[in-house]
Order: C-alpha cells, then structure tokens, then sequence
C-alpha cells in the first residue's frame, strides 16, 4: 500500500462495547398485539465464527444526540443478530452535577429483521424519553417511546414496553416499498418510496385506542398520473434494480431534515439515485429545489453513467448557521468523488434559495492511498472558529481513516488550500517478546497479560477464538465442558494440552523443546485472535457532536474516539516531516528509537531490568556513579556496533553537537501539560463510558511516552560514557547530564506507576461502583453481590477526573489536555499510593496492594499504609516492622489532619492516631488482634504500657485495656509468664479474678503444671487454690481429662500445705472407688495389690506423715449413700461427733495417771479439733456432714482394701447383702475354690 503522506492532528481511542457486567443488558420483546414483555437474555448461542458475526458485529450503527434533554443526551444503537435485535445505550461523555449515570443497554428484539436504513429517533419536548422509529422487513411501523428511566433501573422494564410500542401497518407500504426513513419530531416522521415518491406520518393525537396511530400522505414526484403509469409494465420510466426492487431514478438514497430554526416549517433534503438533490417542503409535500448535486451540467446521453448506487447513505449533511440559513454539503461517488457545498436561505412560507457556496471550485478528497480501492463510507461537518470542518470516513474493507478539512470561506478560490488533516488509526500488531532461558517471566504469563490487557479482547472474541481453535485441534465438544472456569483459565487448559515435557537424547526432560511447542501454540492462538479482532473494526459511520465537538467512529463491535493530539503525538506521527520549530527535538525522538530499535530481545529485557532498579531502588551515589552501574546493568554496550552509532550521528551531528540543555528542555515541554490544565477547578464528572474513553487515552498516551522516554534514557546514557576524551567535547562538558538523567527517571516513574494502574483490572461491587460513578445507585441495589470489572485507573481515581463547567474548548481537545496532565511528571493530579493501597484493601485486594508499594512515598501515614498491606498479606514480622517505623510520626499531635482512606479507617481509628504513642500502639494491637497474630500483640501491647504516663487523659483505660489485651494474647501463645506479670499489675479485683481463672484453666489445660505451681502469683494463692480446688470437685473422671486433683496436690504441697494435699488426695481416692477403679485387681506392672486405689492410699499416708503426729488427720465428707446406710467403724464412732466423745472419755480415762501437763494439752488438743470441726470446709456447705481420719484410721482402710485385694484373689467373696467391701468385718466368707 503506498500511502499519501498527510499530517496527523488526531488519533483515536477505541472503546470496547462489552458491558461491565451481563445483568447491565435488558432484553426487551416488541411483537405486535399484546405480546410485550422482558424477555429472558438466555438464548441458544454458538460458538463458530458465523454465530459471532451474528451476535456481536453490528451491521449498521451510528450515534444519535437529543436536542432537548441532556441527561442522557447520546445514544449508541446498532442492529445485531440478522438485524432482528437493534441496541440502544447511553454514551455520554461527560454529565452534570446531581446526574446519575444510565449503564444499562437496551436490547430491543423485533419479531422479524429491520430495515437498517429505516430506523430513526426523535427527542419530545414535554418528555424526557427517547423515541424510536423502525421499519421491518414485512412494513410494519414501530414506534418505541423508551423513558430514560429504562436506561438507569432495571425496575422499570419489569413490565415490559406495554404501551410504550405501538406498532402500525401502513396502507402505502401495500403497493410501495419503504427505502429510507427521515424524522422531523417526535409527532412527524418521513419514508421515502422506491418510485421516488415519499409517504409522510403525522401523529394521530386522539385518545381513542382503536383509531390509528398515525394519519398517512402521500406525495409523488410528478403526480399522481405518471406514479400510476409507472405502475404499468411497458409504462415504466428508468430503473435500477435493487435487492429485488426496481427503484426508479427519482428514489432518494440519502434524506436530511432540517428547521433552519423555523417554527412552522421543516424541509426534506435527498439526493436521488439521478444524480440529483431535491428539497421538500415537509408541510405541503412539494418540491422547491431540484438540481445536480455537482451543480454540473451533464449531457442527455450520459445519464445512467451519473446514477448512484441505492446502498449509497451518506450523501449528504446540513449544518444550520443562522435563523432560516444553513449549509448543505453534497458528496457524489460518482469518479473519484467530490464535494459540493450549498448555501441555503429559507422562510416560513415555504420559499427556499439554493446556491452554490463555492462556484467553479471543485473539492475532490484525495483517498488514502493511490494503490488500493477506498470508498467514502462518510461524512460530516462542523463549525468552527476559522470556518466548517468536514471530516471525511474512508473505507477499504475492515479498514478505514478519518481526514479532516479545514474550509476558510473567506479565501476565495484558495478556501481549500489548508490541506487533509488525518486521524491516527493504531493498527499495529503488539509486539510480542520471544521466550527464552534469559526470560525471568513465565511464558504463559506473558501471553495472558498480552491477550487479557483491558480493552484490547471482547469476552466474545476470545469464548470464539478457543472454540474455532479447539475444532481445529478435534478436542471440541457442544456442551461445554468449561462450566465454572474463567476463559484464562479455559485458555490455559485449552493450549497446555498441545504441549508435552518430553526428554532428550539423554535422558533429560527437555524443557527447551516444551517451551517451543508452548510458544508455537499460543502463536498461533494469537493470530486467529487478531483474525476475528480485525472484523470488529470495521467502520460503519461517522459521527459528529455539535455541541461537545467530538467526532466518533461507530464500527461493528467498538466505538472509536477521536481526539487532539498533544505536542508530543504530533511530533512522534509526523517524525518524518516534522514542523520546522520541532525539527530538533524530532531528530533526537527518531535517534533514540531508532537506536534502541536495533536490541535484541535478551538486551531489551535486560536494560527493563536496568531500568526497574534505578526506580524502585532508591540510590544515594553521584550521578555519574549512578549512570554508570545503569549501563553495566543494562549491558546493551555489547550489542551497540559501529553501524547503530553512524547512524545516530548522522542524526544528531558529530559528537552529537546538536544535543543541548535546551533541546531536553524542549523534550519536556512536549510531555509537560499547559498551566491552564493544571489549574482547572473542576466542575462537570465524567460518566462511566467518559471514564473508558480516559482510561483508554491514558493507555495511549503512557504507551508512547515510555517508549520515547526509555530510549532517552538509553540513548543519554550512550552519548555521555560513547566520548571519552575530554578534548571532543563530551556531554557533560555542556550541560548537566546528572540532572536530564533525574528528570527522564522521575517522569518513567510516574509513567510506570500509570502503567500498572491502566493494565490491572478490578472487580468492584456495584453499591462501590456507584460511588465512583460507574453505575447508578438503583442498580446498585437492586444486585447488592453485582460485580463491575474496571481498570484501577478508573476504580480508585475517576472520581478525581472531570472538565470545567461551561468550557467553550471542545472535547476532543478538552480530553487530550485532561490525558496529558494525567501523564506529565509535574502532573496536577497526584497518584497518592497510600489512599491507592486503602482502596485496594477495602476491596479486599491485598495482592495488588502489594504490587504498588515500589510507588509508596516514604511519610508516616504512607509507611503506616505498607504495614497494612503486609498485614493482610499475613507477613506480620515485615508489618511490624513498617508500624514502628511510622509510630513517631503518628503519633505526634497535628491541629489539621486530612482524614482520608477511602474508607479502610473509621473515626474510632483516626482517633488514635496522632494522639500519642500509647493511643497509636493501642490501634496496632487491634490490628494484630484481628489477624490473631497474637505474638506481635504482647509486642506492641507492652510497647503501649512502656508510654503510658500516670495521671494523662484516659491513660487509666488504655492501661487497663492494653493488660487485658496483653494477658489474653499471651494466654493464648502459652506466655504464661507475660500473662501472670500482666494479671498482677491489674487492679480491678473482679476482672483479675476473672482472668486468673482463665490463666490458670489455660494453664491446667495445656499441661503446664510445673510452670503454674512455680509462678508466685503474689496475693493471688488463695484464689488459686479455690479455683483448682472447685474444679476437682466439678471433676467426675479422675483418670481422664485434665488431672486437677494431682495438679493442686502440687501446689498444696509446694506451698507446705500438706494436709491440704492429704484432702485432695482423699477426694479423689473416693471418686477412684465411685469409678470402680478398686475393683480392677488385675495389677499394675503385674502387680496384684499395685491399684490406683491402692496408690492413692499411699500418696495419702505419705503426705501426712510429713506432718506431726498431733495433725495428721483430715476430714472426710461422708457421702449420701453412707448417710443412709452407716457402716460401723472399728473405733466405734460412726460419725465426726461420736469419735470425739470417745476420744474425750479416753482422755479423761488418762488424765489421772498422766498428771496435769497432759491434761492441759489434751484439753487443748481436744478444743483445737472441735474448733476445725466447727469450720466447713471450702467449697462446702457449712451443714454437710464430715467425720474425722487419722492417720491411723487410714493406714487401717488401706490394709482392710489390701485384705480385700488378697480375698478376691483367694476366689473368697462376701456374702453380706449390704456389705460393700469398704466396711467392717464381721461378714461371712465363703470359699468357692
């Protein structure tokens, strides 16, 4: 293709159509009678290539702009599916304050398909709705009146259409064939007929639902006479045949309406199939102007030669100027194809003048290129300062351009001499770095990252793509067997199933041969994707917005922006012939490409590498220092030959003399946004579809600018180390090479931090989305679990994106300024990472949190940030680590503190900070506590106490909550001694009651018993023991669970409370008999007499024996089963009371014969047991009966249980009834050996 060479002013952003979710399209049912209804959106798909012309490519689509309401004002349509489906969004740029946003698409299904040049809209003026006018293939007149409504909530087509549609079946469509249609107004619409006649609609007002809906005229070209004759066969005037119509001459293939601002009046303009324009009178139906369109006059003989082909559309446009005035301008396709502009003057009576604009000056477009066919597909045009611009769409298969005139009516004959302007369509493949051993990604990666960048893939071109490549593979199956994978992750199973880790000749797997095979498959995956990709860029019509200045291409499945170019695009597109004030700066451009052009992949990879350390790692060395540990990172020295340097001298002249301070200096003004764009308050927000025409900008703009700045960097470094005598005159013998190397690294960081942002996508929540403008809040509510996917460039910063109110500058170059100031380094909009990693980790996005933290600034409150995002990362050693680093910084007192986190911090958190050491570490430990990283919360815990000041404001209720945070953590991590030393510095009695109980439960539990018995537990022992002490006797199973009984014989005794241990051991010993444990005789270590019973009788003699003898004894709760039926004891006493009678009696018995000193110390002994008598025992109650055992009395159970053992032994049993075989012995024996 050899193209002509035109200057780029423009380039295009193409907007993918997808929804942001499935639940956003509403598919509404229009069927005549009273089938009307939301229809379900399930429906039978397929997955070839024809199914996926038929459910995503548009065959006719275009933009259609309300006069009278804003809000919304744009709607995109297209026809899909046979053109039986035509799909109607809002696709607003930009909204005013208070409006909410309309997300939704409407799906309109027809019973039968349309015709797509006979569909029409028209904006009320007493309702805010959109109507809509269609004709069908069996001439059925629709008419849709959609309430605004429906494009916001999905409420409100619940129901349907309803009456919303009317649908009529016109008498003149019986014997006439509808070929365009033409809306006046809402009430008035115009179809014109295959005969060259036209057949007007006036809405029938009447109430009466069985009166038709609208009243029909018909007017003819010549009258009515030579209409019928034409109906006669041997009768019939010229024809062209056209899908099975013979349309006659005077048929109008292109219609404009227009008021000129007249009330009473409207005029239709058509361009005939002869070649011909003809004005209506829209009122009376008459013809007031008919004349060539070239306004050239043609011979009789050559008039089939001059006829237009009816698919022709776009011939013609109206741009009104004045009150009764406009400009209309006619294309002929007729040769090359020309231009023709009229001016037109009109008034309320219907008379109308027709000139030629532009007399004996001839506008013929040159087409893009001279070697291949190009169509014009269409055209529009639009004011201007300098005069009408007309943008002309040309059309050549899937591939088209967009150029621009600039007409200057007031230069005569020269009004076209300003030249084609073109717009830059980006149809350039991305490039796709080969894998190797030297590459640190892995190959699957970097392909899912290529095909999944956002915008680049439809969901439908990517489900068509595997489907068409698993045929090819044969491994294709109707029902899907993908149910509940994600398509990456279908793509992946899909493609690594072609591929097998085979060995080599030696025995070894060979990884090379896998990673060929791998790479070969998703190449070839990749190029049937830009085979089905290439269909949905076809143009299909041009577009233009008189009141924002926008120009849209609508093409099959995208919508292509077209904006301003920046300095730096105009410099860049036109690099080779470039304006003479650029020529420069355009040199040093072309060198530094060029000359990182010719690296290899290896040393492309390697110099990124390079170039990621000199970003994220922050470097205290000179300069000079600096550039040089740059170049022997990168290493592309080695690769640079002698041809790549004489051709970047060639450039830039001899030791590079034209490179200057200045020339970089002129470098950054082309990257640097004006001041005015840096001081724009803003007033009016984007919508969500502005939103994706920013973000789509801004992967542009990002994309262009890293690549030139890159190879600066690259080249500067080359330059300053390539001369190294100091008699040639090196760089930085002329400038300070050090400070353009800063500035190119600052600008690539700002570049790299929106690279990232435009590439990562997000799946925000719909009540989230409505926040940051991306759908309307009754959406939002009706689908609280709805999902929107959206870049992070729009997700956390759209909301920071808007235009000034009222602004006269259009927004085709309002965008580009918004876009270039988003990307320069001294940019008005600040990337804060920190509130970027609070969003992200409000929506529960650690992961990508993580990815940004080479961008954190290094203030309190951002490292503070980074400590939150390792924190959910659950890396709790490095998130302590970032916590105590910004703790000085938080904790200092400040008069104004901006409280801003995207919502990860309540009031209650912003409290603490900035309000003192002890509040900051406080909320540091609720953050561990949450994560139940309980190590780190006896940290920062103790660290809190440590700045604990007596006598503060609340450092009474920090203190206390702090103990109870540090004893429960370190409970819970068994630091008993942190807990114990935290349960003895509190001072409320009841909740250090509450926790010793837990610390000493913990402690049982875990089998820490030497630990608790050696802790001191000042003032707390005898809470200690009444805790262990209720627990033994809740116990049941002394041999199972938790050994309380042991436990607190261990700590009476440690405490040289030996009786009290004696207690406990009888307590127990009497739960062994309950258990039965005396009657399992069969010995332990083949011990018969060796029972539990029996061990316990010993542990019992044992502790008191360490007593003296005059208090070894202990009482014994008498149980109620011994209340009811007593058993004598061998000193006779069957209770505590009796045995002290007779212990008295004997006593006295003594006391003659021993003297009085033995007297007074029985007596003393005596009163000293009756006194312990009269105490209840703890844990009891005062009135539960007891009696007394001694030593004695107990060394004699224990031989009566060994006597026992010996008899059961000796097959000798009792036969008392009531004998329980603990009781006395006046039984009968019975041998039964």
């Amino acid at each position: 293709m050899t193209s002509r060479n035109f200057e780029i002013l423009y380039k295009e952003a193409r907007l993918n159509l997808e929804p942001a979710s499935p639940s956003s399209v509403i598919q509404l049912r229009v069927a005549p009678q009273s089938a009307y209804g939301r229809s379900s959106s399930s429906r039978a798909t397929t997955d070839d290539e024809k199914g996926y012309r038929s459910r995503s490519l548009a065959t006719a689509s275009s933009i259609y702009y309300r006069k009278h309401h804003t809000s919304p004002k744009a709607f995109l349509w297209r026809v899909l599916e046979n053109g039986t489906v035509l799909s109607i969004r809002a696709v607003d740029v930009r909204k005013q304050q208070q409006s909410v946003d309309a997300p939704l698409i409407l799906n309109l299904r027809f019973p039968s398909s349309v015709h797509t040049s006979c569909i029409g809209f028209a904006d009320p003026k007493d309702t805010d709705a959109l109507c809509v006018f269609v004709v069908d293939q069996s001439n059925q007149l629709y008419s849709i009146n959609l309430r605004s409504d429906l494009f916001r909530k999905k409420s409100a087509a619940d129901g349907g259409l309803g009456d919303a549609c009317r649908v009529y079946s016109p008498p003149g469509f019986g014997f006439k064939y509808p070929h365009r249609l033409a809306v006046v107004n809402s009430d008035q619409l115009i179809v014109t007929m295959h005969d060259g006649g036209i057949l007007k609609f006036d809405r029938n007002k009447t109430h009466d639902i069985h009166a038709s809906p609208w009243k029909e005229t018909i007017y003819n070209v010549a009258g009515w006479g030579q209409s019928l004759r034409g109906l006669v066969p041997f009768q019939r005037n010229p024809t062209v045949r056209y899908e099975k119509i013979n349309m006659e001459l005077t048929a109008a293939v292109s219609t404009a309406v227009a008021t000129m601002g007249l009330e009473n009046t409207a005029f239709l303009f058509t361009v005939c199939l002869d070649h011909r324009m003809r004005v209506w009178d829209v009122r009376t139906g008459s013809i007031l102007y008919t004349g060539d369109i070239l306004n050239a006059k043609r011979d009789s003989q050559e008039g089939s030669s001059w006829n237009i082909n009816p698919s022709q559309s776009n011939l013609i446009r109206i741009l009104e100027t004045a009150s009764g005035e406009c400009m209309v301008t006619t294309f002929s396709p007729v040769g090359n194809g020309e231009f023709k502009f009229w001016k037109v003057k009109a008034n309320d009576q219907g008379s109308i003048h027709v000139a030629d604009y532009f007399p004996n000056v001839q506008l013929v477009p040159p087409s893009p290129s001279s070697m291949d066919i190009w169509s014009m597909a269409d055209f529009a045009v639009m004011k201007s300062p300098e005069g009408p611009e007309l943008w002309a769409l040309w059309k050549n298969n899937t591939s088209y351009r967009v150029h621009r005139l600039q007409i200057r009516p007031r230069n005569g004959t020269q009004c076209f001499d300003d030249g084609w302007k073109t717009v830059y369509i980006d149809n350039s493949v991305p490039a796709v770095e080969s894998s190797g051993s030297w590459n640190s990604v892995d190959s699957t990666d970097k392909w899912l990252d290529l095909i999944f960048f956002p915008g680049r893939f439809s969901k439908a071109t990517l489900e068509t793509a595997l489907a068409v490549y698993e045929k090819g593979l044969g491994t294709y199956k109707e029902t899907s067997s993908r149910t509940g994978k994600s398509i990456a992750e279908s793509i992946c199973s899909v493609l690594g199933s072609t591929a097998a880790l085979g060995k080599t000749s030696a025995g070894d797997a060979d990884y090379e041969q896998f990673r060929s095979t791998s790479e070969t498959q998703w190449m070839r995956f990749w190029r049937l994707l830009l085979e089905l990709d290439k269909q949905r860029g076809e143009a299909l019509s041009l577009v233009y917005d008189l009141e924002g200045g926008m120009v849209w291409t609508a093409c099959a499945d995208l919508l292509a922006a077209v904006r301003q170019c920046s300095d730096m695009d105009r410099v860049y597109h036109n690099l080779s012939s470039p304006e003479k004030k650029d020529e420069d700066v355009a040199a040093l451009v072309s060198a530094g490409l060029m000359f990182v052009e010719g690296f290899n992949d290896s040393t492309s990879q390697l110099s990124h590498a390079a170039l990621r350390a000199e970003l994220f790692q922050g470097s205290s060395l000179p300069d000079s220092e600096r550039m040089q540990l740059f170049l022997d990172r990168a290493g592309f020295w080695s690769v640079v030959g002698d041809d790549d340097i004489a051709q970047v001298t060639e450039i830039l002249g001899q030791n590079y003399r034209t490179v200057t301070s200045r020339l970089y200096e002129d470098l950054f003004d082309l990257i640097t946004a004006t001041s005015d764009a840096n001081s724009q308050e803003l007033r009016e927000e984007f919508t969500g579809f502005g939103r994706k025409v920013i973000v789509r900008s801004v992967q542009d703009t990002v994309e262009l600018h890293w690549q030139i700045l890159f190879s600066q960097l690259i080249l500067l470094v080359h330059m300053e180390f390539d001369i190294e005598n100091e008699d040639e005159s090196p760089l930085h013998s002329r400038f300070d090479v050090g400070s353009v190397y800063r500035r190119l690294i600052a600008a690539l960081q700002r570049l790299e931090h929106l690279k990232w942002m435009v590439k990562t996508e997000l799946n925000i929540p719909a009540r989230v989305a409505v926040s940051s403008g991306v759908a309307s809040p009754l959406l939002a509510k009706r689908g609280q679990e709805e999902t929107h996917t959206v870049t992070a460039l729009e997700g956390l910063t759209g909301h920071l994106y808007g235009l000034p109110e009222n602004s006269e500058e259009p927004l085709l170059s309002a965008i580009t300024d918004l876009v270039l100031d988003l990307c320069a380094p001294s940019s008005s909009t600040v990337l804060q990472t920190c509130l970027l990693q609070c969003g992200l980790l409000k929506h529960d996005r650690p992961d990508l949190a993580l990815e940004l933290t080479p961008f954190a600034d290094q203030d309190p409150f951002s490292i503070y940030i980074q400590g939150r995002v390792f924190l959910a990362h659950k890396d709790y050693d490095t998130a302590a680590y970032y916590f105590r680093r910004a703790a000085i910084g938080l904790s200092i007192t400040l008069k104004h503190t901006e409280r801003h986190s995207s919502g990860l911090l309540d009031d209650t958190e912003w409290n603490l900070l900035n309000s003192g050491l002890p509040n900051y570490y406080s909320h540091i430990v609720l953050l561990f506590e949450r994560q139940k990283a309980y190590s780190y919360v006896v940290e920062f815990s103790r660290l809190a106490l440590q700045f604990v000041q007596t006598g503060a404001q609340d450092s009474a209720s920090i203190k206390i909550e702090m103990l109870s945070r540090l004893f429960t953590a370190s409970a819970t991590i068994s630091h008993f001694e942190e807990a114990h030393s935290a349960l003895l510095q509190m001072h409320d009695e009841a909740l250090q009651k509450s926790y010793l109980r837990k610390l000493v439960e913990k402690m049982c539990e875990t089998g820490q018993n030497k630990q608790l018995i050696s802790l001191p537990f000042s003032g707390l022992q005898p809470k200690v023991d009444d805790i262990l002490f209720e627990k033994c006797k809740a116990a049941r199973d002394v041999l199972n669970g938790v050994p309380y009984h042991q436990i607190l014989y261990a700590w009476r005794i440690s405490h040289n409370d030996y009786r009290g241990g004696a207690a406990i051991l009888l307590d127990r010993l009497q739960k062994l008999r309950e258990a039965g444990e005396g009657d399992k005789i069969n010995g332990i270590n083949g011990d018969a007499l060796d029972t539990q019973v029996t061990r316990q009788y010993l542990l019992l003699i044992n502790a008191l024996n360490c007593v003296p003898p005059e208090e070894a004894y202990i009482l014994e709760d008498i149980s109620p089963r011994e209340k009811s039926t007593p058993a004598p004891r061998p000193n006779g006493g069957d209770d505590l009371d009796s045995q002290l009678e007779d212990l008295s009696k004997q006593l006295d018995a003594e006391n003659g014969a021993n003297g009085a000193v033995e007297d007074e110390e029985d007596k003393a002994l005596l009163e000293k047991m009756k006194s312990f008598l009269s105490r209840p025992a703890a844990g009891m109650e005062a009135t539960a009966p007891r009696r007394l055992l001694t030593l004695v009395d107990i060394r004699k159970d224990y031989q009566l249980e060994l006597d026992r053992i010996v008899a059961i032994q000796n097959n000798q049993f009792a036969l008392t009834e009531d004998d329980d075989g603990y009781g006395g012995t006046d039984v009968d024996m019975m041998d039964v050996a």
